[in-house]
């Protein structure tokens, strides 16, 4: 095994394929109707590293999600055409901000809002640690239950297959091993940088967070909620952030067991075939000389390599 390589890469699965995210840039890879990889790079427009707040800890996690957010977006329009294939169309800034509303909006109306709103005509004290316990629980048996729902449709089921293909690719790229199918195939598809993992520190770290809000009219603790979702964010960023950086530490078990878990319903096995577009994502954001780096390691998936064009 070489050594490791000091950059890390993220991504998320996407419509029939993988979105990675190296340092420099990040593409997207799916497998289209006739059975080819089809890979788009684009340069990695860091917002957030070209300013200083991004440096400033809890303000960098809210940065980072937003543009996280924006190429995810980016990546599921792209991968939703050529899955079926159709052309390339762009996506307009106005399509873009129409999305991130409407996904905003469901967000905080179901998994903020709704908990809230059934423990506050349950007739409990919004003063006291009960009320903040059980409208966590009602939160995180939601977000549980539809990630757990959505799972049982064909369509997504594939996409958290993907979403396991993505996880394994970058344990094995992580690890220096060679990016080929038995060195892939030997990791789990669970990872503790994963976006489901912070999804449920926000659910967490909510519960410290509104419980110093104390007792407010149900208006105004609907408002304390919406407004201090930036803050819950911001801390939950930097908990992720050390649990991935500790994951062989105790104190990083115990901040990455609770996604890891969830990750098992937001991730499955994957078919080979997948594990081939997740490398062809990852090769495709790299630069020549990490791809040089790469393949001095060992073989390389063929059709991964290809579908770069390198």
């Amino acid at each position: 095994m070489s050594e490791s390589p000091v950059s890390t890469v993220g991504g998320q699965a996407v419509i029939e394929g993988v979105m990675m995210r190296a340092p420099s840039a990040w593409s997207v890879a799916v497998r289209n109707p006739s059975g080819e990889i089809e890979a788009v790079r684009h340069r990695l427009p860091r917002l957030s590293s070209r300013s200083r707040w991004a440096r400033v800890p809890l303000v960098r996690g809210v940065l980072v999600l937003g543009e996280s957010l924006t190429l995810g977006f980016r990546a599921l329009a792209w991968s939703g055409q050529r899955s079926v294939g159709e052309e390339e169309k762009p996506v307009t800034k106005g399509q873009m901000a129409g999305s991130m509303t409407i996904a905003a909006v469901f967000f905080v109306g179901f998994f903020v809002v709704v908990p809230l709103l059934v423990v506050r005509w349950g007739g409990l004290d919004a003063s006291s640690w009960v009320f903040h316990l059980v409208e966590a629980v009602i939160r995180i048996a939601l977000l549980v239950g539809y990630v757990w729902l959505i799972g049982r449709w064909e369509e997504i089921g594939r996409v958290y297959a993907y979403h396991g293909a993505e996880h394994m690719t970058i344990h094995a790229y992580e690890a220096g091993d060679p990016l080929d199918r038995d060195h892939i195939s030997a990791y789990r598809p669970e990872h503790p940088r994963c976006g489901t993992s912070f999804l449920l520190l926000v659910m967490l770290t909510a519960i410290v967070v509104f419980s110093l809000v104390g007792s407010l009219p149900w208006y105004g603790l609907i408002a304390s909620r919406v407004v201090l979702i930036p803050v819950v964010a911001g801390i939950s960023y930097e908990l992720l952030k050390l649990g991935g950086a500790q994951a062989d530490r105790p104190v990083g078990r115990v901040l990455t067991a609770p996604g890891l878990w969830l990750q098992r319903l937001t991730t499955r096995v994957p078919e080979t075939n997948m594990i081939d577009v997740a490398v062809a994502a990852l090769l495709f954001a790299m630069t020549d000389e990490e791809v040089d780096e790469v393949a001095q390691r060992g073989p390389i998936i063929p059709e991964a390599l290809s579908a770069t064009g390198r």
